[in-house]
């Protein structure tokens, strides 16, 4: 089988992300999605955008704010490799992403990410801003890629 990299929109993402996905929704915005085909179907999707936490959003950071695979072995490893180099070629300096502390983060170390350590967690609902939560509320871990 060979695994190709393939162009994909944003609707189509978030369709085979409702489909894959574990434990998240769809991605409201990005600035670029890339996929993976086997050359018959989409084995995988990247989502990369701005980043969440406002303090990192510097202008020269992105965050992959999804990936999702069916499951094809190896298929993440090369999404984190091509998110890298084409947020590395529009010039950005610094590329973020989050994992649920009881995942592994094996294809983060297998492209060489450095995790930063554990962040975040809880709700986004406030008093003031109730909020429906749909995602994991417990602490994450920060794993980060720099170009230097």
């Amino acid at each position: 089988m060979i695994l190709e990299l393939i162009p994909i929109t944003l609707v189509e993402a978030n369709q085979f992300i409702k489909e894959n996905h574990r434990h998240h929704q769809a991605v409201p915005g990005c600035k670029f999605c890339i996929a993976i085909s086997d050359g018959e179907k989409i084995v995988g999707v990247a989502i990369v955008g701005r980043p969440v936490a406002r303090y990192l959003d510097d202008g020269w950071t992105l965050e992959v704010n999804r990936t999702c695979t069916d499951g094809t072995k190896n298929v993440n490893s090369m999404l984190y490799g091509a998110c890298q180099r084409a947020a590395f070629a529009m010039g950005y300096k610094k590329l973020i992403t989050y994992t649920l502390s009881e995942e592994g983060g094996v294809s983060l170390k297998a492209s060489n990410w450095k995790c930063i350590g554990e962040v975040g967690g809880g709700s986004w609902s406030r008093r003031n801003r109730p909020r429906v939560d749909m995602h994991p509320l417990q602490k994450k871990l920060r794993w980060e890629k720099k170009n230097i």
